[in-house]
C-alpha cells in the first residue's frame, strides 16, 4: 500500500508537471515544421545560486558548474523505497549516456540534494550516493540553505511523522531536473518506469533525453 509520504510525492510531482507544460504548452508556431526542438523548460523560473556541503565536507556552490550541464535530484537517504529506485534509474540512465559518449557524459554533473538535512549530515550521504554513481554529489546543509535551493527548483517537501521522534518520512516533490551549462532548465528527465526490467524502460528514457540536449 502507498504510504502518505509515496502519495505526497506522486501529487506533487504530477503537479508541477501539469504546470510546467501549461506555461510552456502553446510555443510551437511552427504549424508542424521541422523546426528545431527546443528545450521544453526553456524559460521556466527553476534554478538559482545555492551554497550547500558535499558528502565530503566540502563546499559547493551553483558557480562552481558553470559551463557543464547539472542532473539535480532532490531526496533523502532515509527514504525507504521511492529515492532509491530513481536514483537507480537516473544514474544507470547516465552510466549508459557516458558509455555511448564518454566526452558528452563527463559534462554532466549529478546532484542529488536532500531534503533532510537534520539526519543527511556528509557522513550519513557520503556511503549514500556511492551506491548509484561514482561522480553522484551529495549535497545538504543548514535547514535555511536547503528551504532556499529547494525554492529556487520549485521543490516542496514536508515531514511525516513516525513511530518515533526520528523514524520520520519526508513527503517531497518527485522530480528530476536537467539544467544547462548556463544554470537554466532544460528538461525534466522520465521517472516513470512501465517496466519490469531495471536495466530498460526509464534508464533508456534518460540516456536518451541526455543525448538529446547534451552538446
Amino acid at each position: 500500500m502507498m504510504n502518505v509520504a509515496n502519495m505526497g510525492q506522486r501529487i506533487v510531482r504530477a503537479s508541477l508537471i501539469l504546470v510546467f507544460g501549461a506555461a510552456l504548452a502553446g510555443c510551437d508556431g511552427s504549424g508542424g515544421s521541422a523546426a528545431p526542438a527546443r528545450p521544453p523548460l526553456e524559460g521556466a523560473r527553476i534554478g538559482g545560486p545555492f551554497t550547500l556541503t558535499d558528502q565530503n565536507g566540502r563546499t559547493v556552490r551553483d558557480s562552481d558548474f558553470a559551463g557543464r550541464y547539472r542532473l539535480i535530484y532532490f531526496g533523502y537517504s532515509f527514504c525507504p523505497d521511492i529515492c532509491p529506485v530513481d536514483l537507480q534509474k537516473l544514474m544507470r540512465g547516465l552510466a549508459r549516456f557516458e558509455k555511448t559518449d564518454a566526452a558528452r557524459g563527463a559534462r554532466v554533473a549529478p546532484l542529488f540534494i536532500t531534503v533532510d538535512p537534520a539526519r543527511d549530515t556528509p557522513e550519513a550521504l557520503k556511503p549514500f550516493v556511492a551506491r548509484y554513481h561514482p561522480r553522484l554529489l551529495g549535497l545538504t546543509g543548514t535547514p535555511e540553505q536547503i528551504a532556499a535551493a529547494a525554492k529556487a527548483f520549485v521543490v516542496t517537501y514536508n515531514k511525516v511523522p513516525g513511530s518515533a521522534p526520528d523514524r520520520y518520512l519526508m513527503a517531497h516533490s518527485q522530480l528530476a531536473f536537467l539544467m544547462g551549462p548556463d544554470g537554466k532548465p532544460l528538461a525534466l528527465l522520465p521517472l516513470d518506469d512501465p517496466t519490469t526490467d531495471p536495466d530498460e524502460g526509464a534508464p533508456t528514457k534518460v540516456a536518451a533525453e541526455l543525448a538529446k540536449w547534451v552538446k
